[in-house]
């Protein structure tokens, strides 16, 4: 008998999954050709979701359901409620993109995001190992389908196959590392591997050889270098709707199922995990800013950019546990949350004016089609502008906060190693602020190639306009958001 608490924690889910199933059958009896009650629809449904996760994330309970199958504690619940805010958001902006380009034919888009975002909630609430997998491979069938949405665009299916092919292979990863930690453990639940692994009496070398793969799936997911492959192919193959819908909201479900496997599950073996992440961030902020700077083309600049954003997500990862003690973990783990968090809000912003500057049968993707555009519209340009200040982390946009609170985890621990690394990441940051900082260039100094003006529904200029702000308001008054990363990680830490 499952009891009245299990269904509390999975509320929002069952909403999600009935109403994603509402709408592709509502869809069914829609003629309009922009979809507008299908569209109305989803945006109810995904507000709905994020005020629910939001009334549960601010009681601050932590309840398990199922046989400690869910968990829903605070941190959950602010991931998924910043989660579907970054769906509603990436949908406002691609709905006019995807009606130009005969994508809305049938309602897809929508209902495919809502499950898509369902695979995130199950990843950020499962505390089971098959429970996390199913939520990941639900976000990743979706995700695959949403990139081939453009059935008769050959790149898009390209990216597609491409995205399948590796993600099949990170998925096998994954996989098979949970298993080895299942044949270890004994369980597949994340408390008792914890405990089983704290007991000490299993042997060490089967555990890392499974928490080696366990990594690599990882890896992947948050595209960090060397399984960053995807990345640019998928981001520039995609519709850049869809690009915004795989490079937003599913990377607070990537941090969110690091968090779970890597710290609630296999704490205990921190010192072999964090020497991995350390490795990979090196590699990402190395390869991700050297490459970015060779790039004409925005969308896969902005790609190889995320790879190095995510380098500084492991930054903060890998610094919470020191000499065997955790005293510095809320303080790592709350300035990960809080970077990943304000990453996503700042790609909403720069991909939000990519796809209002796009035009039917014109992409406007390439680093030159930006000239000029502060003389065709200040307005918009001033977004973008604020936007990637913040991903090069100039002050005082939110991207500066995010992270010095990030090198200031990895200096608080003390160790020389975390300083060499604090050092190497500003370096890397100052390389990575050219080619952003060129973008801007070509927007304010450069003549423009059309004398047409932007013009945009009124639904996307005004959450443009908001997300923009939001960039930087955050970075002139980053206490609020702090302190509530910080209290969600102090009490994911306590249970």
């Amino acid at each position: 008998m499952i009891d009245k608490l299990s269904w509390i924690t999975v509320y929002p889910e069952v909403i999600l999954l009935v109403m994603g199933c509402a709408i592709a059958l509502v869809d069914l009896g829609v003629t309009s050709p922009r979809r507008t009650l299908t569209y109305v629809l989803t945006l109810l449904t995904l507000g709905v979701v994020a005020l629910i996760q939001a009334l549960y994330a601010s009681g601050g309970a932590t309840a398990y359901g199922f046989g400690n199958m869910v968990v829903s504690d605070a941190m959950g619940n602010w991931l998924k409620c910043f989660a579907a805010l970054a769906v509603m958001v990436s949908l406002v902006y691609g709905r006019p993109y995807a009606a130009d380009r005969d994508m809305l034919r049938g309602g897809e888009l929508f209902s495919l995001s809502i499950f898509s975002l369902l695979g995130m909630f199950v990843m950020i609430s499962g505390n089971n190992f098959l429970v996390l997998y199913m939520g990941l491979e639900l976000l990743t069938l979706s995700s695959y389908a949403l990139v081939a949405l453009r059935r008769d665009d050959a790149v898009a299916s390209e990216a597609a196959m491409k995205y399948f092919v590796l993600g099949a292979m990170a998925s096998g990863f994954l996989l098979y590392g949970l298993s080895m930690m299942y044949g270890a453990t004994g369980s597949l639940d994340v408390n008792t591997v914890f405990k089983a692994i704290a007991t000490g009496q299993i042997k060490h070398q089967v555990l890392v050889f499974g928490l080696v793969f366990v990594v690599a799936g990882l890896a992947f997911k948050l595209g960090v270098v060397p399984f960053h492959m995807w990345i640019p192919d998928v981001y520039q193959g995609a519709p850049t709707a869809i690009t915004l819908l795989i490079g937003g909201a599913p990377k607070l479900a990537a941090f969110a199922i690091c968090i779970r496997l890597l710290v609630e599950g296999m704490l205990p073996l921190a010192p072999d995990w964090q020497q991995m992440l350390m490795v990979l961030s090196i590699g990402s902020l190395l390869i991700g800013n050297l490459a970015a700077i060779a790039q004409t083309n925005l969308k896969r600049m902005l790609a190889f950019s995320t790879i190095s954003q995510m380098g500084f997500v492991l930054l903060g990862l890998m610094s919470g546990f020191v000499n065997g003690n955790t005293l510095s973990a809320a303080n790592a783990y709350s300035s990960s949350m809080f970077y990943v968090i304000t990453y996503v809000l700042t790609t909403l912003g720069s991909f939000g004016v990519i796809l209002l500057l796009a035009r039917d049968g014109f992409e406007s993707e390439e680093i030159s089609d930006f000239a000029g555009l502060n003389q065709r519209s200040p307005l918009y340009a001033a977004v973008m502008a604020v936007c990637l200040f913040s991903l090069a982390g100039i002050p005082p946009m939110v991207g500066f906060y995010a992270k010095l609170s990030v090198l200031q985890a990895l200096i608080a621990s003390g160790q020389a190693v975390h300083i060499g690394l604090a050092v190497f990441a500003v370096v890397m940051s100052l390389v990575g602020a050219f080619y952003y900082l060129r973008v801007v260039k070509v927007m304010y100094f450069d003549e423009p190639i059309t004398a047409s003006t932007v013009s945009a529904p009124m639904d996307v200029r005004t959450v443009l306009s908001i997300n923009g702000a939001l960039v930087l308001v955050l970075g002139l008054l980053p206490g609020g958001l702090m302190s509530l990363c910080a209290k969600a990680v102090l009490q994911m830490l306590g249970t």
